[in-house]
């Protein structure tokens, strides 16, 4: 058996690229069409992203010093297990398990497929999205370092292209779009709800504790990359929000999913149109292959711990049994479920998910006191619970079927907590 310090292959570089990639998935090129239709100001989207930047930098804070004191794989599921209770980490790795990464797994693998199908006519969404799946969880089955190179490599170039394209979009904005009146109809409670559907698109600034058994020097650079690859997306998806809602009056983007397309198609035409297509498929492929990394060590975690069986265990640092479960439960998502409505399902579930994390990082804070380093303490944990606060109570109001939909995930949770916790013990008994 390998010994820890061998096992622990992925570099800052690595880890904040798995950052990036897991923040950049499709929510970046469609929420902000929905946003302008709730909000109807191009200003109070920019103002919306800003914001959930900053609540993601106050979360990455956190979790980056959860990270230094608990240098393990295993994400939310370790963390609360160790600082709030072991109900609450084996229902956080379900939650993790299904909402957390199946689902938008099974999404982004989706939009990969209806954004490339004009390019492979007669190959369905589906099964285009089912080829990328495969094929990502076969290269990082296979062999870790060679997943993490390649991994790297596309994550550099698709921010690379993403920022050239910010860049050239900005400096072709029409000036009369930038100073056209918007109504002001927007209301606090909607704003807060817009939160959720961008905090959906920021999720991933803690997808590198997950893997954080496998990173070297970890209590050094598990934070630095949260907070670095944090701040890297906010400046980027600022930037492209930017382009997208000022390419044409609001009222032509309002409510469209596709307002990467439509804004490429007003700034350049087709050209420029069918350019962003082939970067935002480069994209979603990155995604799915962080996930794919992150999310199977979860699973490996769980198994370890007694929650799900031992053969889904790491081997040899690479929990393969664990990333085909992962890919499984994935493709029976996409080919059973449309993920359109369940936007507020997923981020009003993860989010609560990451405030119970906040919370037990408070706890053992208060108990262990200064030796405990948290960068921004209090002002950190307070702002992120009290968005999350926010956030979700106005979810319940207008959007209650949803959150309803997430309560009940909890519940169900923590039901196989219980059934896992009962089967044990009569297993014990014999």
């Amino acid at each position: 058996m390998s010994s820890p310090v061998a096992t622990r292959r992925l570099g800052l570089f690595s880890a904040t690229t798995l950052v990036v990639a897991s923040m950049v998935g499709t929510g970046v090129f469609t929420t902000s069409g929905f946003l302008l239709a709730d909000l109807q100001s191009p200003w109070l989207v920019l103002l919306a992203w800003l914001v959930g930047g900053g609540l993601a930098a106050c979360g990455a804070l956190c979790y980056g010093a959860l990270a230094r004191r608990l240098p393990e794989s295993g994400g939310e599921y370790l963390f609360l297990s160790r600082t709030l209770h072991p109900a609450a980490g084996a229902m956080a790795g379900w939650i993790s398990i299904v909402v957390g990464f199946a689902a938008p797994l099974a999404a982004a693998a989706l939009a990969f497929g209806e954004y490339t199908r004009d390019w492979l006519p007669g190959k369905s969404p589906q099964w285009l999205g089912s080829g990328l799946l495969c094929g990502l969880a076969l290269i990082h089955a296979l062999r870790m370092e060679g997943g993490a190179r390649l991994h790297n490599l596309t994550v550099a170039l698709e921010m690379l292209l993403i920022g050239a394209f910010a860049v050239l979009a900005l400096a072709r904005l029409p000036a009369e779009v930038l100073t056209r009146p918007t109504p002001d109809s927007s209301s606090p409670a909607g704003f807060a709800v817009g939160l959720i559907w961008v905090s959906f698109s920021y999720y991933g600034w803690n997808a590198a504790v997950y893997v954080a058994g496998e990173v070297r020097d970890a209590e050094r650079n598990l934070p630095r990359s949260l907070l670095i690859g944090t701040a890297l997306v906010t400046g980027l998806y600022l930037a492209l929000n930017a382009a997208f809602v000022f390419a044409a009056p609001w009222e032509v983007l309002a409510g469209q999913a596709e307002i990467g397309r439509l804004a490429a198609q007003a700034l350049g035409g087709a050209l420029w149109a069918d350019a962003l297509t082939a970067l935002i498929a480069l994209v979603l492929a990155a995604s799915v292959s962080a996930m794919t990394v992150a999310g199977s060590r979860v699973y490996a975690r769980m198994a370890t711990d007694g929650e799900l069986p031992r053969l889904f265990r790491a081997q040899a640092g690479v929990p393969r049994l664990a990333i085909a479960m992962q890919c499984a439960l994935a493709l029976a998502l996409m080919w059973s479920a449309s993920f359109r409505s369940l936007l507020t399902y997923i981020g009003f579930t993860l989010n609560l998910c990451a405030a119970a994390t906040v919370v037990g990082l408070i706890r053992i804070r208060l108990r262990e006191g200064a030796q405990l380093k948290v960068v921004g303490w209090p002002l950190a944990p307070a702002t992120f619970l009290l968005g999350v606060l926010w956030m979700a109570s106005s979810a319940v109001v207008r959007q209650p079927i949803e959150s309803l939909w997430g309560l009940a995930t909890l519940a169900m949770a923590w039901l196989l907590w219980r059934l896992g916790r009962a089967l044990r013990g009569e297993q014990s008994r014999h």
